[in-house]
């Protein structure tokens, strides 16, 4: 049994705390905030423009759609951050109310949501 494309963004963006965690440590990395901030580049995101028009009409796709290009600008906000030697603010948004953490959350709920529903 093949793992939904759903289950394995949720993994996938999880991912993404530790790699930003450890850029900030280290107060350097080599991601891009240009290479970040689009969100059809990923493969969830190529995923998502592949749904039918139908499966884009559910409430799920439309929450899950503006959830994921948030993460990924608040992704690419922390690089640029990082990348101006800002490590004080990026840290701010990796707390538990910062802004890249509260999308993150959300938008892991939403896909659970969404896979529930799926799995229906």
């Amino acid at each position: 049994m093949s793992i939904s494309p759903i289950t394995k963004a949720i993994g996938k963006h999880g991912e993404w705390k530790q790699k930003l965690t450890t850029a900030i440590a280290n107060g350097a990395n080599d991601l891009s905030p240009e290479q970040i901030e689009p969100d059809n580049l990923c493969e969830f995101g190529r995923w998502l423009e592949g749904l039918t028009l139908a499966e884009k009409k559910s409430d799920h796709f439309q929450k899950v759609k503006a959830l994921h290009a948030n993460f990924h600008k608040e992704a690419a906000k922390i690089v640029r951050l990082i990348k101006c030697g800002k490590k004080r603010e990026a840290t701010q948004c990796m707390e538990l109310k910062g802004s890249f953490t509260t999308t993150s959350s959300q938008l892991t709920i939403a896909m659970m949501n969404w896979k529930k529903e799926l799995d229906k």
